[in-house]
């Protein structure tokens, strides 16, 4: 059912329903909902066994008017141009929220990583990279890390750019190695800002984080590290876990670092689900349904509809992935008095980070982990209260919120720069 809903009509809706408030004219709101350039390539890898396969590509620039594209690139079987699209609005949106200086981008290749080699995966990598080269950089798009890609996908990108270029240009992407120039703290950062929005909303609601219970459906890097944080800082307890496999739940709390270690290194399935210590085993999607003061979804989109958010018993969602609630969803929740931060706000952790990367490649300089932390709380808590502040004066859910303060930013710059010629 989920996999039906077009990920694109959910992003324009998000923005008419910001509009229900803003009253821009209706030129500018088709303007912002639709991409600036869709750029889609062929890719052909030449394979371990000698044979040749032609992958397909996206690069989507969706707004650049408050500064350049920024936005991941994924490699997953199922990536599609709406997906995409999505993706990149909620970009220019994230950005925005937070009040940093990018625009929304997103980059996808329909490709199964999982059935590849290493040396498969760079030749597709280097090749995307150099069908997009005319079209990123520095100061133009700035790519970055997504579902199935990470620092070693990073660090080809910035070397086949800058074999194209003639010179080092670190600055064209973020989510580096750190000797790569990457920024300490960012492997941490989409985990660690999921924290502090849940945080910032258990205070709200007079929730004491070190007696607070949390369940995470999917448990990839964002969900790993919010455990972790979540757990070691705060003192919560992580009761269910789950990945794409299934899922474990352990009522007095899982050993998180112990679950991490198993999924990494010990389990033959590579998956929470056969994690020995846990008094129960289901389904992927369960942790959304158990009973937990913090619900961190940190998988795919759509996770929470219509369908199913009746089972949701969690008095906060802190939402670590992109789109995992529909705005049927969303209605439903909000009506129910549970407290959702909203992706674009919740999961932007990564892009602040990615943005002190870049910043600190442009002047080649490194802040130190303790300055990176605090720069990201200087940044989120007051994002957060912005938006906490609109959703009480407005009477809106959060996402609603988080939409108004958003997109009437990225209007701002629209109308102020003008449109030429």
């Amino acid at each position: 059912m989920a996999a039906s809903i077009n990920p694109f009509e959910i992003a324009c809706k998000q923005i008419d329903k910001a509009n229900e408030y803003l009253k821009l004219d209706e030129g500018l709101i088709e303007f912002l909902k639709q991409p600036l350039r869709i750029v889609e390539v062929s890719l052909p890898v030449k394979m371990d066994d000698g044979s040749v396969k032609v992958f397909k590509g996206f690069r989507v620039q969706h707004n650049n008017a408050r500064g350049p594209f920024k936005g991941g690139i994924r490699y997953h079987p199922n990536v599609t141009l709406d997906e995409v699209k999505a993706l990149a609005s909620w970009m220019t949106w994230k950005t925005a929220v937070v009040n940093i200086p990018f625009g929304g981008g997103k980059g996808g290749i329909i490709a199964n990583p999982k059935e590849m080699s290493v040396g498969e995966i760079e030749r597709l990598t280097r090749r995307f990279t150099y069908a997009i080269s005319h079209i990123i950089g520095p100061y133009e798009d700035i790519p970055a890390p997504d579902v199935y890609t990470g620092p070693r996908e990073m660090a080809w990108i910035y070397d086949t750019y800058s074999m194209h270029v003639g010179k080092p240009e670190p600055a064209v992407v973020t989510g580096k190695p750190v000797e790569l120039g990457g920024s300490l703290g960012r492997n941490e950062a989409t985990g660690r800002g999921v924290v502090i929005v849940a945080r910032e909303a258990a205070k709200k609601l007079g929730i004491n984080l070190k007696n607070a219970t949390v369940s995470i459906q999917g448990f990839g890097n964002a969900g790993q590290f919010a455990a972790k944080i979540i757990t070691e800082e705060y003192g919560a307890k992580v009761v269910a876990v789950s990945d794409s496999k299934g899922g474990i739940y352990k009522k007095d709390g899982l050993n998180v670092n112990d679950v991490i270690d198993w999924k990494i290194n010990k389990s033959p399935k590579k998956s929470v689900v056969d994690y020995p210590d846990a008094d129960e085993r289901f389904g992927s999607d369960d942790p959304l349904y158990v009973e937990v003061d913090i619900l961190i979804p940190a998988a795919l989109e759509n996770a929470i509809t219509k369908d199913n958010v009746d089972k949701v018993k969690a008095r906060i969602i802190s939402e670590a992935a992109n789109g995992p609630t529909t705005p049927e969803a969303d209605k439903v929740l909000f009506e129910k008095g549970v407290l959702v931060v909203p992706d674009i706000l919740a999961n932007a952790g990564g892009v602040t980070v990615s943005y002190f990367e870049w910043v600190q490649n442009l002047q080649r300089f490194r802040w130190t982990l303790e300055e990176v932390r605090q720069r990201l709380e200087n940044i989120m808590v007051p994002a957060f209260e912005e938006v906490y502040k609109v959703h009480k004066e407005k009477n809106v859910d959060m996402r609603t919120a988080a939409y108004i303060v958003a997109v009437k930013r990225v209007a701002d710059a629209v109308l102020r720069r003008g449109i030429y010629p």
